[in-house]
């Protein structure tokens, strides 16, 4: 279950999915039409949106970061482009990760500026002038945005978890769609197939009759892991704790307990005593993501951060030649783009 999303939206339609359709269908009916009818800013820079279908974690932030670091290995410079979930800047803001505070930029951010600079702010267009002609960006990838952001996207790719796919397949309120699916393909470049399950192959189907690129991928451990033989209290704050969970196992840990926590929850002191105390009474370890550990860097104790582990992951294509091609793509893209304007 995403956090922060109701338990229905990952089950079969039931009589809650029926009772809210009529606010469904004017979501919808106002998310395809904003889409449709958006004004894009034209940015002087290729842009690369990751984005997804649905609320709730796809994974989108590991695969922006695998694409930043393509496009290094191909001598260009990127930079990203966040809206910054629970950001406190009211101007577009650069990211410095030894000063700034998941709480003044949201988390993901923190983690994007480990491998580019970051641009934080609702207003994406002056977000990338910002990269462009401060930090010398040129290649942005935009984290999120694919439904909402009034920039020109020269490629989208949509990020699908295949154990969750879109859920009920219904739009907000009723489910987790952001729109309808046939609304959102039209703008869709590329539709990126994360990890194991079967939930995704329907809206993969769809995607691929409509003509769209399916690649696949999936996260694992880090290789520095080291977890083999541990045994953990884990916790985690995102949109699926549960994979976590499923991750730390893979990595050969032994998840003992677990504790899951809304998505970029921020904890509150007797939060983070609680998991401490808990994990000393039952001799296990603390572990949790990197997501929430860089929640954790401002807002937790010293004696605290030294007994978390942190579960790194990388994201893997099952194509080696994938990332090229999406960044070749979206190169492309871009220089049509200048020839017709």
């Amino acid at each position: 279950m995403a956090s922060e999303a109701p338990p229905f939206w990952w089950e079969e339609p039931d009589w809650k999915v029926l009772a809210l359709s009529p606010l469904s269908a004017v979501y919808a009916l106002v998310a395809g039409r904003g889409m449709r009818r958006a004004r894009r800013e034209k940015i002087d820079a290729p842009v690369l949106c990751v984005g997804n279908f649905t609320v709730g974690g796809t994974g989108k932030t590991p695969v922006a970061i695998a694409l930043a670091q393509q496009a290094k290995r191909m001598r260009l410079k990127p930079g990203f482009l966040s809206r910054g979930h629970g950001g406190s800047f009211a101007e577009p803001h650069v990211v410095d990760i030894n000063h700034d505070a998941a709480k003044h930029v949201g988390d993901e951010p923190l983690l994007l500026a480990e491998h580019a600079p970051v641009a934080v702010t609702p207003n994406r267009a002056a977000g990338a002038r910002l990269l462009i002609e401060k930090q010398g960006c040129d290649f942005l990838i935009m984290d999120d945005g694919f439904q909402s952001a009034r920039i020109h996207i020269d490629y989208a790719l949509i990020v699908v978890d295949a154990r969750y796919g879109i859920g009920n397949g219904r739009v907000i309120p009723g489910g987790p769609l952001r729109a309808k699916i046939v609304d959102q393909l039209v703008f869709t470049s590329g539709l990126l197939k994360m990890g194991e399950g079967t939930a995704a192959d329907a809206v993969v189907r769809q995607a691929a009759r409509a003509g769209r690129p399916i690649f696949e991928a999936h996260t694992e451990p880090s290789s520095k892991a080291g977890l083999a033989g541990k045994r953990f209290l884990a916790f985690a704050g995102i949109g699926h704790p549960d994979k976590f969970f499923d991750t730390v196992r893979e990595a050969g840990g032994e998840v003992v307990l677990s504790k899951p926590f809304p998505d970029h929850h921020f904890y509150a002191e007797d939060e983070l005593a609680e998991l401490a105390v808990t994990a000393r009474a039952e001799g296990l370890g603390l572990i949790t993501t990197a997501k929430d550990a860089a929640r954790l860097r401002h807002g937790a104790s010293q004696d605290f951060l030294d007994r978390v582990e942190v579960l790194e992951i990388d994201t893997v294509f099952e194509l080696d030649h994938v990332p090229e091609r999406i960044i070749e793509e979206t190169l492309d893209a871009w220089r049509q783009r200048r020839l017709r304007s």
